[in-house]
């Protein structure tokens, strides 16, 4: 197994869609790229730890590779918006890559620069690309919320329509 380290907004969301990937063996969510040991949910949500919300994939790179996984990041979340996704505003929701190793780095840079030259967005591409450093777990009740809460509104209203755009544009790679 190989691991990514992703942020794309809440993490609910980006763990709830990278579940459903073939090759995809775990999907935890937490928070990377700030400073400060084991940082709450309530530290990163003020904004001052530097902290993003993030998930880490373990995968397997012969059933899914890492360039793959960062087509399914850049096409479900908006890399456009800084320190925003949706209605979700701050540091903690921005768009960034956690490399591992210097082949990560490569992918990262030449798939973020392929989706900026593809004119899918009108703005320009501002997914921060930053070696990995560190990763913490968030606390129990945000692991697997969307498969324990699917039922919840934000679930129905934010989430399902990413799973959907998933299973559409992606189906072949889902599970």
């Amino acid at each position: 197994m190989d691991t990514a380290t992703l942020a794309g907004g809440c993490f609910w969301c980006t763990e709830a869609v990278f579940r459903r990937l073939k090759g995809v063996g775990s999907v935890l969510p937490g928070y990377s790229g700030g400073e400060g040991p084991e940082p709450t949910y309530e530290q990163v949500c003020s904004g001052k730890t530097g902290y993003a919300e993030a998930i880490q994939i373990g995968f397997d790179p012969a059933l899914i590779s890492y360039e793959t996984l960062l087509g399914v990041f850049f096409k479900l979340h908006d890399p456009t918006t800084l320190n925003r996704q949706g209605a979700d505003v701050g540091t903690q929701y921005r768009s960034a890559i956690f490399y591992n190793d210097a082949a990560q780095r490569e992918t990262a840079e030449r798939v973020k620069q392929a989706v900026a030259a593809s004119g899918v967005y009108r703005a320009p591409v501002v997914t921060e690309i930053v070696p990995y450093v560190t990763f913490y777990a968030a606390e129990d009740y945000h692991q697997e919320f969307y498969e324990r809460n699917s039922a919840a509104a934000y679930c129905q209203a934010v989430i399902d329509p990413k799973i959907e755009k998933l299973y559409k544009d992606f189906g072949a790679l889902t599970t």
